[in-house]
């Protein structure tokens, strides 16, 4: 489910170029990526660590590398009417990725990604503790997957 546009956000979103996905954590950070004209997501890479240099250095080599037109970050949805400590956070980043780069910022909802990317590498054989150096990243292809389906649907309507 999207959950809509970051509110520093004045642009639409734009429908061809890369996307990146962001899965943010407090010490790891999931990188997915896609075309929005093939409109697969695929696993990237883990930022690892809390340090916003490390973070901002790995950001701008993928900047580089995939010149994306559009962010999406997974926003985890609210509990009993309250919201997830994390989002004020995640609102932060966004606000910091679209001055940084000039890159329009988008939220999809996270509730469930690392689950279903849990169960994703199980069925491909990848359990346990053998998970954890892929699960944020495959997370973030989860968020992102979920973002590109639910624009497809919306523009057939």
């Amino acid at each position: 489910m999207m959950i809509g546009h970051a509110p520093s956000s004045t642009r639409a979103a734009p429908s061809r170029g890369a996307v990146l996905g962001l899965d943010f954590g407090t010490a790891r950070i999931g990188v997915a990526v896609a075309e929005f004209e093939i409109g697969i997501a695929h696993p990237l890479k883990t930022v690892v660590g809390d340090d916003a240099e490390r973070r901002n250095l790995a950001l701008d080599r993928m900047m580089e590398e995939w010149n994306p037109v559009l962010f999406v970050l997974g926003m985890p949805g609210r509990r009993n009417n309250q919201e997830h400590p994390l989002a004020a956070q995640i609102r932060a980043l966004a606000a910091e990725l679209e001055a940084r780069y000039g890159v329009p910022v988008e939220f999809s909802d996270e509730s469930h990604s690392s689950q279903a990317a849990s169960m994703t590498l199980a069925s491909n054989g990848v359990r346990g503790i053998r998970q954890k150096q892929f699960l944020d990243s495959v997370a973030a292809q989860e968020i992102l997957q979920a973002y590109l389906d639910g624009n497809r649907a919306a523009t057939r309507r």
